[in-house]
């Protein structure tokens, strides 16, 4: 038998053991908690997608909206109260809505010297607003809402009596939502009507 030539690897010295790469399993792994995990986490996943899909869809709100104001205090009744003073400000471009306002509270009962008005520093008020000073005052500015057709009311110091003599009052504020919606009235031209 001849004897094969020498090359490279001869040189290289003999060494007990294994040689190679070998991969033994891991001892802290095995099938049943691999596939309980698997489990855990498609489960997770599959929620969180059906979370996000119902986001989407709009069937769940993530910060809610918020709840329309109520008209008025829960257990305060609209009352009609003409003992009050009513000032009433124009806060629109549009002139006469003072003189259809002061016409709806009068045939309401209020007397014509009770009711009076002007035009107000502003032509951009939102909402009619029925204003009042005192809490007692709440539900006769609700009956001055009713009268004119739903307008919010508020409470605020911001708009005192201007009567000398101490009556109560409320303050109308007319807004862009009363242009248009009456009709105009005998003298609707005036400005301010003469109280």
């Amino acid at each position: 038998m001849s004897k094969s030539p020498h090359d490279r690897f001869d040189d290289i010295p003999r060494t007990s053991g294994r040689v190679g790469a070998h991969r033994a399993e891991q001892p802290g792994i095995n099938g049943p908690i691999a596939l309980l995990w698997s489990a855990a986490v498609a489960l997770v996943l599959i929620v969180i997608g059906i979370f996000v899909s119902m986001v989407l869809m709009g069937r769940i709100d993530l910060f809610g909206t918020a709840e329309p104001a109520a008209p008025q205090t829960p257990g305060v009744l609209a009352e009609i109260d003409t003992s009050y003073q009513v000032l009433i400000l124009n806060a629109t471009p549009e002139t006469g809505v003072v003189a259809q306002v002061r016409q709806k509270l009068i045939d309401q009962g209020w007397a014509a010297d009770a009711v009076f008005g002007s035009d107000g520093s502003t032509t951009k008020f939102d909402q009619t607003t029925v204003f009042y000073v005192k809490k007692a005052d709440e539900s006769a500015a609700l009956g001055v809402a009713e009268v004119l057709g739903g307008a919010k009311t508020e409470q605020s110091d911001h708009y005192q009596s201007v009567s000398g003599d101490g009556s109560p009052q409320l303050t109308v504020v007319i807004g862009m939502d009363h242009v248009g919606t009456t009709s105009p009235a005998p003298g609707s031209g005036e400005k301010t009507p003469a109280g």
